[in-house]
């Protein structure tokens, strides 16, 4: 009840004070901050525990095991805020149940020229440009590996690899390196628990090459040769058209990849129900509110076709709980979200937990695995 009140203040605080403080600064200056802030927050003892007021556990109903990995709550932070995995601590503390570092590519990556976000307040988006802006996954993977192990027990690490986004790595064939060389560094790091595969980042130099079935297949022929123990999962564009986004799934039930997280940022405008002015002039991909239907729809889809042979991670689009057990009810096992935190504060995520009991309840479910693929199961 006292941590119900905490949060409910939270909320109050972060729309009346923080937020207007915050979005009165561009974006690319709050995101730098919050990372700063992270891990200061970190180093200091008693403080870096601080974020746990907001939290909510419940693990007779939001605890669920998948692949092997103990997930104490289904909600976790997706890849694009912590590019170097520098706030793990924070993240769960703050209640997150897993996390997505990422994305991280082979060598070190500037990223594309500033501004690297544009804030669509009432649509409730970010326009996203960073172009895979990263330490490089050697760096990432020395950073990871000095956190304390038990700083991972029950709350499993994903590191999300790309492309690295230059123009010496633009061909098919130096891509797939490329790949090879961050994920075979993360699967020798103990404390990353899951990989994933992003395939659908567009804001780079050679665009998206590997969302042609021909190139996605021999990506992961690549990586089955490296004998990957530990689950992979695939980044997906939301993007595409149903039959488009199938035939990329029968490639990826060929090879050993245990899920796909759909997905990826909007690239398609027309698609998006803008509530804002966006001029052509600013560059970039849609996340958020725009994400969610769609990312939704591809959900329901993929878990009627493949639900028995794919784990699903939910992404896009979710601000409360309702919209993390719309995904859910779809077939995702976990959800993870970015923009929602910034758009509505930190006690998101334990607002998001508590409140996907209540739905559980409701519906006569004892434990989220049951949720999972309802709105299929009951037709």
């Amino acid at each position: 009840m006292v941590r119900k009140k905490v949060r409910h203040l939270t909320r109050l605080g972060y729309h009346k004070l923080a937020k207007p403080i915050l979005f009165a600064n561009t974006p690319d200056r709050v995101h730098e901050g919050m990372i700063r802030m992270a891990r200061g927050v970190q180093r200091i003892p008693f403080v870096r525990d601080v974020p746990k007021i907001w939290a909510y556990k419940n693990d007779k109903y939001l605890a669920q095991e998948l692949h092997g990995i103990i997930f104490k709550n289904p909600v976790g932070l997706s890849a694009g805020l912590d590019k170097n995995a520098d706030t793990v601590g924070v993240m769960r503390a703050v209640g997150f149940g897993w996390m997505t570092a990422g994305s991280v590519t082979a060598v070190p990556c500037t990223g594309n020229p500033r501004p690297w976000f544009h804030r669509l307040k009432k649509t409730r988006s970010l326009v996203v440009y960073t172009g895979l802006f990263n330490r490089g996954s050697e760096q990432v993977a020395k950073r990871i590996s000095r956190y304390p192990a038990k700083l991972f027990i029950n709350f499993p690490l994903s590191v999300s690899a790309a492309k690295t986004n230059n123009l010496e790595v633009v061909s098919e064939t130096e891509g797939i390196k490329d790949y090879c060389v961050t994920l075979a560094r993360m699967e020798r790091e103990p404390n990353v628990r899951m990989h994933e595969i992003n395939i659908s980042c567009p804001n780079t130099y050679s665009g998206e090459p590997f969302i042609i079935p021909e190139r996605l297949k021999k990506l992961l022929q690549a990586t089955d040769d490296l004998k990957l123990d530990k689950p992979v999962f695939v980044k997906m564009p939301i993007s595409l058209k149903w039959q488009e986004f199938k035939l990329l799934l029968d490639v990826i039930i060929e090879h050993n990849i245990q899920g796909v997280s759909i997905g990826n940022l909007l690239k398609d405008r027309t698609k998006a129900k803008l509530l804002d002015d966006l001029p052509d002039t600013v560059k970039g991909n849609l996340s958020g509110a725009p994400c969610r239907e769609i990312s939704t729809s591809l959900i329901r889809e993929t878990y009627e076709k493949y639900g028995d042979r794919l784990t699903i991670i939910g992404i896009g689009g979710v601000f409360t709980p309702q919209d993390a057990y719309e995904k859910i009810k779809a077939g995702a096992s976990l959800v993870a979200l970015v923009t929602g935190v910034i758009f509505e504060g930190p006690q998101l995520i334990g607002e998001i937990n508590r409140g996907l009991v209540d739905l559980l309840r409701e519906d006569g479910f004892s434990n989220i695995s049951e949720a999972i693929g309802q709105d299929i199961k009951s037709v």
